[in-house]
């Protein structure tokens, strides 16, 4: 039965990850070649740190947006603070992975159930949860795929 499995169960293993000093290039080849939508994004240490996915390249591809603005005797007078174009502009014209990535990535522990990951995938509107043991080291991903697959064996 579903509700019995664990998210270690089902997940995927080994994972596919980059780290914040990866270069851009080299890390879109990887989802690339591998057909993945999203890397995990370790620091120094191995600690997840963030995630890329596709639409942080979308971002980056669809380019900068000053947002709306006035003119006022010649001037131009931003609508939108610009102290918030700060990671925009680094997600545009950044070259590493660290310069793109998003920094809240979705993870849960390995020993997590396999219904309670999949609410977690829906409620947060994620495609994958990145999978952590007790020790915060990063052992698989569930996606939405994995729980449809687990849906399926059952029947």
């Amino acid at each position: 039965m579903v509700v019995e499995r664990s998210v270690a169960e089902v997940m995927t293993s080994p994972v596919l990850s980059v780290t914040t000093t990866t270069p851009l290039q080299e890390a879109v080849q990887l989802m690339s070649d591998h057909h993945v939508s999203g890397l995990p994004v370790l620091d120094g240490l191995g600690a997840l740190v963030g995630e890329l996915t596709e639409q942080d390249l979308m971002v980056r591809e669809s380019g900068f947006d000053a947002g709306p603005y006035v003119m006022l005797l010649d001037a131009v007078i931003y609508l939108r603070n610009p102290l918030d174009w700060d990671k925009q502009v680094h997600q545009v014209l950044g070259s590493t992975v660290g310069d793109v990535m998003g920094s809240q990535p979705h993870s849960c522990p390995a020993t997590t159930s396999l219904p309670q990951a999949a609410r977690q995938l829906h409620d947060r509107g994620t495609q994958r949860l990145f999978v952590l043991d007790e020790q915060e080291a990063l052992v698989g991903v569930l996606t939405r795929g994995d729980v449809v697959r687990a849906l399926a064996s059952e029947g």
